[in-house]
Parts: C-alpha cells; structure tokens; sequence
C-alpha cells in the first residue's frame, strides 16, 4: 500500500469514530516487511520472510478511552474495529487527565531525516545468505580457540506509517533497517567463552563489512578466555560504549513522565538541581537524520525536538507524553510512543550523551587499577532509590594497561553516586541504536568478587 492509501484509512478512520459519538480520535495504520537469515556453520539455520499490516484506534468519550486494532483493513473490518473502540470506552473508568494533545501542539517535523533506503529489500537473499556466511567464516579464521559459532544473522525491514486525529492532525513517513551481527564461541581448556559484534543501519551500503564484523567479534570472544575473579576492593570502573547505554537506559527510566508521576524515581522533583558531574549532558533528539531514533512527530502527532535532559549536571527536563504532561502541569516533549493501539507511554528519540575530549585508551592510561566492564550480568537497579548492583566481566585494568580477563563479579554502588562522579567521558560515540554513549569512567565503586 502506499503513504496515500495509509492516510486515507487513517482518515477515514477518525471520520467514522466521530459519527459514532468519539469527542475525540486518533489512529496509526502500518504496513510492513522483515527478513531474517540465520547462518550456523555455513548452514542456513533459519530463514524467515514476513509481512503485515494494522490498523489501531483509540478513541476518548468524555473522560473515558477505548482501544481497539485489526489487521482487517477492509471497510467492514474497520468498521467493526471502531465499534469495538466505542464498546469499550463505555465501561472504561474516567481519568481527568485523558485526552489527546491540544491542536496547538500537533505538528510535524519538516526536515529531510533520512529515514528510508531501497537497497535493504532489493538485496537478494542469496546476497544476505552470502554476507552471513562471510561473517562467521571470518569469525572462524581468527584463532583456532574459535572452535564454533552461535550463528551469525542478516536482519531487514522497510516499512510505513500513518497516523491521523481529530483534531485534523495527518502524517506518514517511510523507513528501513538492516543489520548484520557474528556469535562466535572459544575453548581453552574446558572453560568456553561467547562473544558477538554487529552493525546496523537505515541502510545496506552503511553496514560494516561482514568479515570485519566477525573478525571483532572473535577477538572479544577470545579476549575473555582465562577469566579470574578479583578481590573483593573499591576500584574504578570503566563501562565501554556497549555498556554504557545500560547506564542511559537507567536514566532514561528516571527522567520517564510516567516514573515522575508515580514518584518512583529517584529524580523525583530535582528539576533544575545539579545531579551529576559538571561533564555530564544528556540530549535526546528525534530529529537527527538517518538514525533509529529519528521520526518527523511522535505517535501522538507532536513534532519530534531536540530536547535537553542534563545540561553540565543540571536536570533540564523530563520527558513527557501529552497524559504524563497533565498529570505534572506540565506540556509534552514530544515523546509519545506506542505500537499500533493502546494508550502512549513515554519513549525517547535519539537518547544519548555527546562525545568527551578523551580517547577511551587515555581514560584507561589514567587508571591504576580498576575493571574495564564488557559484559553486564542481572537487574539489580532500582530505580525508586537508585541502588545499583549488577555482575559483571570485562578486562583488569592494571597501571594503566589492559592486564586479563575477569568474571564472576559484582559492581555495586547509587545511580546517584555514578552520576556524580561520571567525570572522564571517551570520544568515542557511535550510534548503533536509538541510544548511544560513549566510554564512561566511574573512579570508585564497589567490586565484590573473591
């Protein structure tokens, strides 16, 4: 189907909410479709090709919603999606704060953001089939400690989406993704070791090369084998960009509207205090082109921003949906998100922290001892409090060197204490997703290990 053909069922949509008595309606028609190849041993394992489409509505009665979805996009399938919508907003309890976003806040994004490529459905499969298996063979040849594989996979999609309210609100955008990732296993002795790498883009000719792929993810592989525990100590801690997205993750929970607004967060009313070291800044931006976070307006038909979180230290914002927004007296940052129906909760656009002035060799240089983390074990963080406590693997850092491999540890600490001390940020940023950080270096934490 194309944008038009979208749009219109949208459309047509909202029209047959309101003849129904909807004081207020919005709906999200998509289409779309998936490729998947998994290589195991030079052998497909898994190959997978899929397509759909839907159409969800959410409609407001007074202070009352109803959802509904279909996958039926014929004229009597939504039909009976937006009967089943106005069903249930009958015998929904009100809220006070539903609603959609006022019409003064709806808008789209009007830049080019570089959302969609042609090359990722018209690569063939044999040509995906052949970049998987060049992968793993490279992944192979590194090291004879390589002995097998996990597989490696070739994943794409294109898809589009429409979306349109009551309040006249209308808008469509295409996009792609593909992505290309190697699990190698090494053996020494009769310890085993598992590592990956991957790339992924909004298009093929922007994927790192295959063999490369599976060369970076042996080494990894092999760099963890030999492990020991460490002693039980207070040490730096260095998270590698990998990692350190878990750390944006957290963050991103804690500045949630809908965290705020339960009062389970530990920022919880902090709004313009410093809350972290003065090198800290948090943006999140749905508008830089070609990236995953990136969309002209939210599912809530709100423009997407740029918007800062943690300026030098300092809490700026939270991140808001029109409800959450509400609920705080506060207005939306354009950061609604959902699938196809249902209310929003709060997402986030390009979630990241910009690129310090230090290469992570030179953080690591400046380090007596501590632990380079690679691999993060658990879920022990709390938000509500901050407490952190997570296991752990990665490298000992030794007067400045990367020395040998360690697992089976704990890292230990506050969310709070790690935002403070978050002094030494890497240059070396890369957007491998919607979230993005750089090196980070936390100069005192607790190690529990021997």
């Amino acid at each position: 189907m194309s944008e038009a053909v979208l749009n219109q069922i949208a459309a047509d949509v909202i029209r047959m909410a309101r003849e129904k008595g909807a004081g207020g309606a919005e709906c999200t028609v998509s289409e779309g479709s998936e490729f998947t190849v998994q290589v195991r041993l030079g052998e497909v394992e898994n190959l997978k090709e899929a397509g759909s489409r839907g159409a969800g509505l959410r409609v407001v009665v007074g202070r009352k919603t109803g959802s509904a979805y279909t996958s039926d996009l014929t004229a009597e399938g939504l039909a009976k999606m937006v009967n089943s919508a106005m069903e249930l907003a009958k015998i929904t309890t009100e809220d006070p704060h539903a609603g959609l976003p006022d019409a003064s806040e709806q808008g789209k994004f009007e830049g080019d953001l570089d959302l969609y490529y042609e090359d990722p459905p018209e690569l063939d499969t044999v040509a995906k089939i052949e970049a998987a298996r060049k992968s793993e063979a490279a992944a192979m040849a590194v090291d004879p400690r390589i002995f097998t594989t996990e597989g490696a996979s070739v994943d794409s999609y294109v898809g589009s989406r429409a979306f349109a309210n009551s309040h006249g609100f209308a808008g469509s955008y295409q996009s792609s993704s593909c992505s290309l990732s190697c699990v190698p296993v090494a053996k020494q002795d009769d310890a085993m070791e598992r590592d990956y790498w991957y790339s992924s883009a909004r298009g093929w000719k922007f994927l790192e090369d295959p063999e490369y792929i599976g060369r970076k993810a042996a080494e990894r592989a092999i760099r963890r084998l030999g492990a020991r525990k460490v002693p039980t100590q207070k040490a730096a801690i260095v998270f590698e960009p990998r990692i350190a997205r878990s750390m944006l993750g957290h963050i991103f929970e804690a500045v949630s509207g809908d965290s705020i607004y339960r009062d389970s967060s530990f920022l919880v009313g902090k709004l313009g205090e410093k809350i972290a070291h003065e090198n800290l800044t948090v943006i999140d931006d749905g508008t830089i082109p070609g990236l995953f976070g990136s969309s002209p307006f939210d599912d809530e038909g709100v423009p997407s921003r740029r918007t800062v979180v943690i300026e030098k230290g300092v809490l700026k914002n939270y991140l808001l949906n029109s409800y959450t927004a509400r609920k705080l007296g506060m207005k939306t940052t354009g950061n609604a998100s959902r699938g196809i129906t249902g209310n929003a909760s709060v997402g986030h656009g390009n979630f990241y922290i910009p690129a310090g002035a230090l290469p992570p060799e030179e953080i690591i240089k400046q380090i007596k001892t501590g632990l380079y983390v690679t691999e993060l074990i658990g879920f022990g963080v709390n938000i509500v409090t901050g407490d952190y406590s997570r296991g752990a693997a990665g490298v000992w850092i030794e007067n400045g060197e990367l020395a040998y491999p360690v697992s089976e540890v704990t890292i230990a600490g506050t969310l709070m204490q790690m935002l403070e001390q978050m002094e030494s940020i890497g240059s070396d940023l890369e957007f491998r997703g919607s979230m993005a950080a750089p090196t980070l270096m936390f100069p005192e934490m607790t190690i529990s290990g021997q």
